[in-house]
């Protein structure tokens, strides 16, 4: 048998798996594509029509290397947030930031606190340092501050993860909640902020911005209701020497020229992103209201997508969810326990959720058959 070169030791004990299976994969096996593509979180509605603009104007610029200081986009959010641009970090997407700040934080047998159920992507980046998730529960479909509070104190964790709103229930915390779970941290644990669905979220929801914490990190991203998913973008802001030190391993050729620019842009249109996020709102009753004609249970969002409680168990959900694939309807569901009685989807354009209107009692129908 031939030798080859040892990979480290966490790597070597990691499965080969990533946290999903895009739509693209699944209609590849399926040999056909969805017709209803809402499952990912994704905007069917869009970027800005200006966005669209300024990205066919400058393709012809796309012979150039990106900006690696991100300044103008930099500028731009901090303008955005009232802060200074030593507050701003650009990266590819949250997905990006939320590996580079695990890096920063920890490393092989570091606890790590999370809530049992919540993004994944996030736990496949503490893996990959070796780091040792503490996962806590989620209570009446919420992430459990109390819960979260108690495992950091108990682990000594130095991190701690929290979105607001999250997935993949939509729920959410008021803002007063959120800072007194932030008093109550020690000074010696980061708490990483994850606001990717803040723009969807109730103005109530997300805390006044604040950089004066050194460990407190907020995350937000134009994946979602700038409906720029495809280009990844995010942004992270905080303390100008915890930013600072995103300077020490980022990618600084990571964020595109590209989405620089549409970045940029996309920040400049806030009618349209009012306008996207009334569509959302509408989105989220249509979809509530499809799941209640059919005896399911949607639950309350903030984010652009709903989880519905489809009623018995886990087994039952993901049959649900199957039936719907097999109608060539994308959706998606918790797999965490006492989460993954619910199904979940995403906002979708009128002609998705008619689809999805006409398939959802067909697919219920069947998962009570099997």
């Amino acid at each position: 048998m031939s030798m080859r070169p040892p990979l480290t030791p966490v790597i070597r004990a990691l499965p080969s798996t990533v946290p999903f299976v895009g739509p693209e994969a699944q209609e590849r096996d399926r040999g056909k594509p969805f017709r209803a593509r809402i499952g990912a979180n994704e905007s069917g509605f869009g970027p800005s029509p200006r966005v669209v603009a300024r990205m066919a104007e400058a393709a012809a610029e796309m012979w150039k290397y990106c900006d690696p200081d991100n300044h103008d986009l930099k500028v731009a959010l901090a303008r955005h947030l009232g802060v200074a641009v030593e507050n701003v970090v650009v990266g590819e997407g949250i997905d990006g930031l939320l590996n580079l700040v695990v890096r920063m934080y920890a490393t092989e047998g570091t606890p790590v606190v999370t809530s049992l159920g919540a993004y994944p992507t996030f736990n496949f980046h503490v893996a990959s340092v070796g780091g040792r998730l503490v996962p806590v529960p989620f209570r009446d479909d919420r992430e459990d501050l109390e819960g979260l509070l108690a495992a950091v104190r108990r682990e000594n964790a130095p991190v701690v993860y929290l979105s607001n709103p999250d997935n993949p229930m939509g729920s959410w915390w008021e803002a007063g909640d959120i800072l007194r779970f932030i008093e109550a941290l020690p000074e010696t644990t980061t708490l990483i902020l994850d606001e990717a669905y803040g723009e969807t979220a109730p103005a109530s929801a997300l805390p006044p911005v604040d950089i004066s914490r050194p460990n407190v990190v907020r995350m937000r991203t134009f994946s979602k209701a700038y409906g720029l998913a495809g280009i990844r973008c995010g942004y992270a802001f905080g303390d100008a020497e915890v930013i600072a030190s995103f300077e020490k391993v980022r990618n600084h050729y990571g964020v595109s020229r590209m989405a620089q620019i549409a970045g940029e842009e996309a920040l400049a249109d806030q009618a349209y992103l009012a306008e996207v996020v009334a569509k959302v709102a509408a989105g989220r009753e249509r979809i509530s209201a499809i799941a209640s004609d059919n005896g399911l249970k949607p639950l309350p969002s903030a984010t652009n997508f709903v989880a519905i409680d489809c009623g018995r168990d886990a087994a039952f959900a993901l049959e649900v969810m199957r039936n719907l694939l097999a109608r060539d309807v994308f959706i998606r569901k918790p797999m965490a326990p006492v989460l993954d009685r619910c199904i979940r989807v995403s906002v979708g354009l009128e002609h998705e959720l008619d689809i999805f209107a006409e398939e959802l009692p067909k697919a219920i129908a069947a998962a009570r058959g099997a």
